[in-house]
């Protein structure tokens, strides 16, 4: 039979969920894939019981319910002070992932190039790669993982068609700062090219780090296709709804791609959510300070145990360094962390264009308790040293 297609050799299964099935497998706390132990807020939970016998569950319009997108362009103006049309501006999407695809294959064409940082969330390379694309890896140098900007101007001297940018940065948790994303947005404006914003941590923003939409920098809005999902802000991981926000004229794009990639996000979903787009001030601030609390708790039980890490700005997860231990292989020591400690995580190889074997990534969206077991079950990882 002929072969099949050359795209898919230049990547992985996703390692992320891989792991997920190997902590099944033996058993072990999943601090691998990063999706919460709670529950979405019970305001939700109760509309969403409410919707069985509501006319919801046949296709909503494509780029989403008209509520769900008013709801949605109303918070992000709130927290972004910028004007956001419902109809015109903003597609909703299955998940943040089909946000970032059909994002990266509205902007670019076969051949052309898109700039990534490293450390990066393993679907940015696979949508480049499916583009038909060619990623130029940007490094971001532990451990305050800052770039450097003469890597910054030579990727850019390569004439890309767009650069991905995650921020909070998913997997070292680095927030950057305005003066960084400024630097970025000249060098797009000097070479025109398009910035995709991944920024579904938005509100995990640890102090005293503050988030920069980078959507509101002076002249970016017109080339910023910006990325979110209401899957960690609101705990509904497996609700799958996320959204793109950008300017009419590629918006129109993004819906054509949408369409055809999955015709509508979910209809009762994004009805039962509407409760949370509404949602006031107070409950961000309480949704920070919980897990500024849960990040304090797991990062002070890994230094009692004495295993180096990272101090992540934003999101919820940590890089631990893992080089005492000997591995020349840090999937072979997630495989043996799960089978002998009891601990799912995610090898940092799976992350960085660079040849990383000495990190793995924990995250910290469990229950108190559950991160007490997991503190509990690190206190054995001494016990792999070669």
């Amino acid at each position: 039979m002929k072969p099949l297609s050359e795209r898919t050799n230049h990547f992985t299964d996703s390692v992320i969920r891989r792991m997920t099935r190997i902590s099944n497998k033996y058993g072990a706390l999943n601090l691998s894939q990063g999706f919460p132990d709670s529950n979405p807020p019970q305001a939700i939970l109760d509309r969403l019981a409410e919707l069985k016998n509501e006319p919801v569950h046949q296709y909503p319009i494509t780029f989403g319910a008209k509520n769900f997108r008013e709801a949605l362009a109303a918070k992000q103006e709130h927290f972004t002070g910028l004007k956001i049309d419902p109809e015109t501006e903003v597609v909703v999407t299955c998940g943040g992932t089909e946000a970032m695809i059909a994002a990266t294959m509205t902007v670019v064409n076969p051949g052309e190039k898109v700039v990534l940082f490293s450390p990066f969330y393993e679907n940015y390379r696979a949508d480049t790669i499916l583009s038909g694309a060619e990623p130029i890896f940007v490094p971001l140098i532990p451990p305050d993982f800052k770039f450097r900007e003469a890597d910054l101007e030579a990727a850019f001297a390569q004439n890309p068609k767009a650069i991905i940018l995650c921020n909070p940065n998913n997997p070292c948790g680095k927030v950057f700062t305005r003066s960084e994303l400024e630097f970025i947005a000249a060098l797009a404006e000097k070479h025109d090219t398009y910035v995709i914003t991944d920024e579904v941590y938005e509100h995990l923003v640890f102090e005293p780090m503050k988030h920069t939409y980078f959507s509101t920098l002076p002249g970016m809005w017109e080339r910023t296709i910006s990325c979110g999902s209401l899957s960690k802000t609101y705990s509904m991981t497996g609700w799958r709804l996320g959204y793109t926000i950008a300017p009419e004229s590629i918006t129109e794009t993004i819906k054509k791609v949408h369409d055809f990639l999955t015709i509508s996000a979910s209809g009762p979903m994004q009805e039962a959510a509407v409760v949370g787009l509404r949602f006031g001030d107070d409950y961000y601030r309480d949704f920070l300070a919980d897990y500024a609390k849960r990040r304090k708790f797991f990062l002070d039980g890994l230094d009692r145990i004495g295993i180096d890490h990272t101090n992540p700005e934003g999101a919820y997860y940590v890089l631990l360094d893992i080089s005492r231990y000997k591995y020349e292989n840090d999937l072979e020591f997630c495989e043996d962390l799960a089978r002998k400690v009891g601990i799912g995580a995610v090898p940092g190889s799976s992350f960085f264009r660079e040849p990383v074997n000495h990190l793995i990534r924990l995250h910290f969206a469990k229950s108190e308790a559950v991160l007490t077991d997991a503190l509990n079950r690190l206190e054995g990882i001494h016990k792999m040293e070669r």
